[in-house]
C-alpha cells in the first residue's frame, strides 16, 4: 500500500504534476471509433499511466504500468521523483509498487532512482542495465518475467544510444493487448542518438529487434520528440501520405505516447524504413546500417 504517511517529506514540491496526465488508452490514429460489445470482450487488465517530467525542456515521461487485478505495478524511468512521488501518492493509493524499472542508465531515466527507493517505505528492486544507478538486477536478452498474474515482461536489449539500453516489451495475457516501453531507442517518428553505438547497433535493434514485434504494440518512447521528428520527415520523405497524417496528429496533439504501433512505425519512420528506395536515394547508401547512420547524421545537422 502506497500512503502520504510512509513516503517522506520529498512529496511536499506539489501535486499539480498529475493534472498533465493523459488516459494510456486514448486511441491512435487508424482505430475504428465504432463503439465495441465490451459484455463479448475480455477485460483489460494491464493499465499504463504516463506520468511528463521536465514538461517544456526535456518532456521526458515515466510511466506506471499496473495490473489492475492484482494492483501489483511497477515504475519506469522515474527520474525526477518531485514530480512521480506525488503522483504515487494521489493516483496508486491502492497499488503494490514491486519495482522501478530503467530504460537505460542516463540521468533523466535512471537518475532518480536512489531518491525514490529513500521516498518508498521498502526497499524494492531495481530492474535495468548494469550502468544504472542502484540496479539490482539486469534480465538477459528475451528473458521473461510477469507484473501481477496478467503482465508478461519480455527484456530486449537495444545497446546503441547507450550499450546498456533495455525496451520492454509488454503483454496483457488476459486481452492480448501489446506495449513497449522503448526509452531512448525508438521515439514517435524518430530514434536516439547513436552516443555509444553505430549504424549497425541501431539498425538491429530498430528493425531486427523491435521490428519483429507485432505491428499492433503500442509504443511508449522516453521523451516527447514527436514534432521536432516530423520536421525531419518531411523534409526526407515529405511525400509520405503516412508522415503527412502524423504531422497533422502532431499539430492536434501535445502528447503522442501510447497513440502510434509499431506497424505504423514501420509506415513513416525513416529509421524504421533503411531498406526502401526512398531511403537509398535520400542518403546515397544501400547498405541498411550505413543508410541508418547516414540518416542519423542528417537528423543531427537539421
Amino acid at each position: 500500500m502506497i500512503t502520504s504517511r510512509l513516503i517522506r517529506p520529498i512529496l511536499s514540491t506539489t501535486a499539480a504534476f498529475a493534472t498533465f496526465i493523459r488516459p494510456a488508452n486514448t486511441p491512435h490514429l487508424g482505430i475504428s471509433s465504432r463503439i465495441p460489445d465490451f459484455a463479448q470482450q475480455p477485460v483489460r487488465k494491464m493499465h499504463v499511466l504516463s506520468i511528463p517530467m521536465w514538461v517544456g525542456s526535456s518532456n521526458n515521461y515515466a510511466y506506471l504500468v499496473s495490473d489492475d487485478e492484482t494492483k501489483d505495478a511497477v515504475i519506469i524511468d522515474p527520474a525526477n521523483p518531485p514530480e512521480v512521488l506525488p503522483v504515487l501518492e494521489e493516483k496508486s493509493k491502492s497499488l503494490n509498487l514491486t519495482a522501478i524499472m530503467n530504460t537505460h542508465h542516463h540521468w533523466d531515466h535512471a537518475g532518480g532512482n536512489k531518491k525514490m527507493l529513500s521516498a518508498l517505505p521498502s526497499q524494492i528492486p531495481v530492474i535495468g542495465g548494469k550502468d544504472c544507478e542502484a540496479v539490482t538486477k539486469t534480465p538477459s536478452h528475451g528473458s521473461t518475467f510477469s507484473i501481477g498474474k496478467n503482465i508478461q515482461v519480455t527484456a530486449l536489449h537495444t545497446p546503441c544510444h547507450t550499450q546498456d539500453s533495455i525496451c520492454w516489451f509488454m503483454e496483457d495475457k488476459s486481452t492480448n493487448e501489446r506495449v513497449v516501453f522503448t526509452g531512448d531507442t525508438l521515439f514517435i517518428g524518430g530514434c536516439g542518438k547513436f552516443f555509444e553505438g553505430n549504424g549497425t547497433e541501431m539498425n538491429k535493434a530498430l528493425n531486427e529487434i523491435l521490428g519483429s514485434l507485432p505491428d499492433d504494440t503500442k509504443v511508449y518512447p522516453g521523451h516527447e520528440y514527436t514534432k521536432s521528428n516530423v520536421k525531419f520527415l518531411t523534409k526526407v520523405d515529405g511525400n509520405n501520405e503516412a508522415v503527412k497524417k502524423l504531422e497533422k496528429f502532431a499539430d492536434e496533439n501535445r502528447e503522442t505516447q501510447g497513440k502510434f504501433t509499431i506497424g505504423q512505425e514501420k509506415e513513416y519512420n525513416v529509421f524504421m524504413r533503411v531498406t526502401t528506395e526512398e531511403m537509398k536515394k535520400a542518403t546515397g547508401k544501400t547498405d541498411p546500417s550505413e543508410v541508418m547512420a547516414q540518416l542519423r547524421e542528417m537528423k543531427n545537422k537539421s
